[in-house]
């Protein structure tokens, strides 16, 4: 399998093959496909297929998701699929490479679990404030490679850090992770993180920065009081 490249999910042609019926926005299968011999699987979630929501902006869940992967890309969490913004069949929305789960996998037991992989989702998850981290939300695939998907509802200015990984919870950064939210700090001050701009509003941005600070005092935060701690349902 070659490397998938933003690129490849910008310029190839996207067909929908059918919906995920389980998602509560529309969420379609489909491919993109470069070339005769070259097809990429991807998820795609139309703008015109978000339900309102009452603490998120309409029309605004599938930039978060680009946000995601864009702060995941740009400072090696390498957590989350190539994900883009492009036009479809359905209109404006984002398009994610989609990942084999092998049916064998006993996410909720892994995810549960003290280790490496685990621990840097549930730093990302406190940095973009997700509010959806679900074991259905936590991918891993036939290499064992632990991926993230669904961030829509993240990135929001309030505290609203909702998760099934809360194993580390008050524990302080390793150096290694330290080093991540310094690289967080650098790439918010330079160009390549305009994208953000596009698609949350300052506010959010800032909010994304006190985070990344509060972090690097406090390390792993404990759950609210004022807030549901896990989303529901968990799965």
């Amino acid at each position: 399998m070659f490397a998938i490249r933003v690129e490849d999910l910008l310029q190839g042609d996207l067909i929908v093959e059918g919906r995920l019926i389980d998602a509560s926005n529309a969420t379609l299968y489909g491919t993109v496909t470069l070339s005769t011999d070259q097809q990429i699987s991807v998820v795609y979630k139309p703008i015109a297929g978000e339900k309102p929501l009452w603490d998120f902006p309409n029309g605004s869940l599938a930039g978060r998701e680009v946000c995601a992967y864009e702060l995941s890309a740009a400072v090696g969490f390498d957590l989350v699929p190539v994900t883009v913004f492009r036009d479809g069949p359905f209109g404006p929305g984002a398009v994610q490479e989609w990942i084999d789960v092998p049916e064998e996998c006993d996410v909720i037991s892994l995810a549960q679990e003290i280790r490496e992989d685990i621990r840097r989702m549930a730093l990302f998850d406190a940095i973009i404030n997700n509010t959806d981290r679900k074991f259905g939300h936590i991918l891993f695939d036939v290499s064992g490679k632990l991926y993230g998907c669904d961030h829509g509802v993240a990135f929001h200015e309030e505290d609203k850090l909702r998760t099934v990984l809360w194993q580390f919870a008050g524990e302080q950064l390793n150096s290694v992770e330290a080093g991540i939210l310094r690289k967080i700090e650098a790439w918010l001050s330079s160009e390549s993180s305009n994208v953000l701009k596009t698609h949350l509003s300052g506010e959010e941005v800032s909010a994304l920065i006190f985070r990344v600070k509060r972090l690097q005092n406090e390390g792993f935060p404990y759950p609210s009081q004022d807030w549901p701690a896990i989303p529901w349902p968990p799965v």
